[in-house]
């Protein structure tokens, strides 16, 4: 093993000792053997088709090749720019050299307080890498400067694709995410005599061989949880099933209950157990706790033969029946809603519907957790919505009937790229270190495939169109919505640095229905805002009881509570919950349990089909 010098010293670095090398040598030539039928899989589903780019290739291409002719439509400027980052070097490079020469270091770019990448305190405290770290900044600096200017002449969609993907390009070319440029990676190839490498390109064959040719990077260790025993584990049965969904009802842990049951609407883009991970941080088992007779609805995961289901289908099958069976069990007429991001979109739609039909009276409350109902403002999301790239997609649903989950969710992590890719990429492949143990992080990698029917319906008529905002913009089930008409209380809980649903987004669905409403914006993000259990005390959250149009001005006279907004929920959906009645047992009811919590809906993984 080669000797860990106790500092790494400036421009000079020790080199494996020559066993070390010839190891490293011949593990690399078993590897590479090992990695032929994964490369030819790969092969074989770029040539079927089975296996799109995301994003893809073209629409990446033409942001690029748009920012080009805007910058060398003012040659001017682009040279001004490149003299200015050209002066900017020459300064770096004579601070570097006097630093060398025991001069005191005066940084010319400094990453953010919030940047984790360089923590390390060879990034300060080594000229070599203080170095690297000022000339990419400075490189990244300079680039978004021009592309900033360069985007003031575009129109908004095209100026929101450059600008993201610049800045996807820019977090790749990190020297974090290279062995030979990260002082961790040195560290550990000279402590382990290159054996982090070879074990991360081990653990990189692997993720592409789970993934059948496509690299699907673990984020946790994948063995660490198991549905029903440590995640998804609150006691309950599944008490009734269609081919699109399984009900649970969780059994209770108090003697008597509310009234009114609460039936929860997940989104089928991710699994349900978000909400029911481990017990510390678990609403549906809070919930129970709080006396509620709680009901969840558990989405398939769909393959091929539910091709044909579109988004009415998830209403008739999933939000409707589920509410007939809840009175089933119960016997109680009027029901709690709770509804999550697109499954709040789901929920509203069947809001929108029971009004249509005389029927609202059914739901006597209605809860939103992150969910957009008007989508004129979707954030960075709407890089990936015009009708180019849902035509794109289009095409390729019809191939495979459904989207492939793992294409959703590559999404969902490059809008937060060096959180949810780089970071592991260093971890997994760099460093050769096996991802901890982190139920979110278990549940953020058990992704979930669409429909094609229902898919393309939602993109097009809530995300391209906007249209379910409008009266009679949609007709579900013969009925055309009007939202105006729903008169059911509503409480919104949405997160201030959501980065799927951004919470200025869904606060203009506040004032379209003729509910009253109490809007809540939490701290953190789309999944730490809402999971945020009393006891952890954290984040806190503003409540405003005016509904004034503009977002920011409902924020600048709103008031600050610390801790979680868990407790201000239930006192609010006390209104609305009744009185209390003896406990009730699954099975109590006319519906009799088919099995346990969590059922079998949810242990379909897309990795295992």
């Amino acid at each position: 093993m080669a000797e860990q010098p106790d500092k790494l010293s400036p421009f000079e670095f020790p080199q494996l000792k020559k066993e070390d090398a010839e190891r490293m040598a011949e593990r690399f030539k078993e590897i590479a053997e090992r990695s032929q039928k994964v490369m030819q899989e790969m092969a074989q589903r770029h040539l079927d088709g089975h296996h799109p780019s995301v994003p893809d290739p073209s629409v990446v291409g033409k942001s690029f090749m748009a920012l080009t002719e805007r910058m060398l439509s003012d040659p001017g400027q682009l040279l001004q720019a490149q003299a200015d980052y050209y002066q900017q070097m020459m300064n770096l490079w004579q601070n570097t050299a006097q630093r060398l020469q025991g001069g005191a270091a005066s940084p010319m770019a400094e990453s953010a307080p919030s940047d984790k990448r360089f923590k390390d305190d060879q990034w300060q405290d080594n000229p070599y890498f203080d170095f690297l770290k000022q000339s990419y900044l400075l490189s990244v600096n300079s680039v978004m400067s021009c592309v900033q200017k360069a985007k003031e002449q575009m129109d908004p969609k095209t100026a929101a694709k450059v600008d993201f993907y610049i800045r996807q390009y820019l977090d790749a070319m990190a020297p974090t995410n290279f062995p030979h440029t990260n002082p961790q990676v040195v560290r550990a190839s000279l402590e382990t005599g290159g054996e982090n490498l070879l074990k991360g390109l081990e653990q990189m064959l692997e993720d592409m061989a789970r993934g059948r040719g496509e690299l699907r990077i673990r984020m946790t260790d994948l063995d660490a949880f198991k549905l029903g025993e440590n995640i998804a584990a609150t006691p309950g049965k599944v008490v009734f099933q269609t081919e699109l969904m399984q009900l649970l009802q969780y059994t209770p842990t108090t003697e008597q209950v509310y009234q009114r049951p609460l039936l929860v609407v997940p989104p089928w883009i991710n699994k349900y157990y978000i909400m029911d991970l481990s017990p510390k941080n678990s609403f549906i088992k809070w919930a129970v706790d709080q006396g509620f007779t709680v009901f969840v609805i558990s989405w398939i995961n769909p393959d091929e033969s539910l091709a044909d289901r579109n988004f009415e289908d998830y209403l008739k099958e999933g939000t409707l029946k589920a509410i007939d069976a809840v009175e089933q069990a119960t016997g109680e007429s009027e029901i709690n809603m709770l509804g999550y991001c697109i499954g709040g979109t789901l929920l509203m739609s069947t809001l929108g519907y029971l009004a249509a039909v005389g029927q609202d009276h059914r739901v006597k409350s209605a809860t939103f957790f992150t969910t957009l109902v008007d989508f004129s403002d979707i954030g960075e999301l709407s890089v990936f919505v015009d009708e180019e790239q849902i035509s794109m997609m289009e095409k390729q649903m019809e191939k495979r009937g459904y989207l492939e989950g793992s294409q959703m969710a590559t999404v969902f992590n490059m809008l937060r790229a060096n959180d949810l890719i780089w970071s592991f990429y260093v971890n997994n492949y760099l460093l050769g270190k096996e991802p901890m143990p982190f139920d979110l992080l278990y549940w953020n990698s058990d992704s979930t495939r669409m429909p094609q029917k229902m898919h393309s319906f939602y993109l097009r008529n809530m995300y391209l169109h906007n249209r379910l905002k409008d009266p009679g913009g949609i007709t579900l089930l013969g009925e055309p919505i009007d939202l105006s008409k729903v008169r059911t209380p509503q409480y919104y809980l949405c997160a201030k640095e959501d980065h799927i649903a951004p919470w200025t987004g869904t606060y203009r669905g506040v004032n379209l229905t003729s509910g009253e409403v109490r809007f809540v914006l939490g701290g953190s993000g789309h999944i730490a805002g809402v999971i945020n259990p009393p006891a952890r005390n954290k984040y806190g959250y503003w409540m405003n009881a005016a509904l004034p149009d503009d977002p920011q001005a409902w924020l600048d006279d709103a008031d600050y509570q610390a801790g979680s907004w868990w407790p201000n929920w239930l006192d609010w959906i006390q209104n609305y919950a009744g009185d209390k009645v003896p406990a009730r047992q699954p099975g109590d009811g006319s519906l009799q349990p088919i099995e346990d919590a969590p059922g079998s809906y949810v242990k379909v993984r897309i990795d295992s089909h």
